[in-house]
């Protein structure tokens, strides 16, 4: 798994009645854009997350990454 700042990163909810969840990736702090990365959800909470295989990387569009 590969990604970088401005990334969304969809994690699938893993019960029946647990939803997807959508983070902001706003640092990559493994090498070569591997996890584990620093996000942000829509609330303002941030965290250190590695992913597992129920994660999926949405790559941002190149004019619209973040800082």
């Amino acid at each position: 798994m590969h990604a970088t700042t401005g990334d969304r990163l969809l994690v699938h909810g893993r019960t029946v009645g647990q939803h997807d969840h959508v983070v902001e990736i706003i640092e990559v702090l493994g090498d070569h854009g591997d996890p584990p990365y620093r996000v942000r959800d829509d609330s303002g909470h941030e965290a250190i997350l590695s992913p597992g295989p129920d994660a999926v990387v949405r790559h941002a569009e190149p004019g619209r990454r973040t800082r």
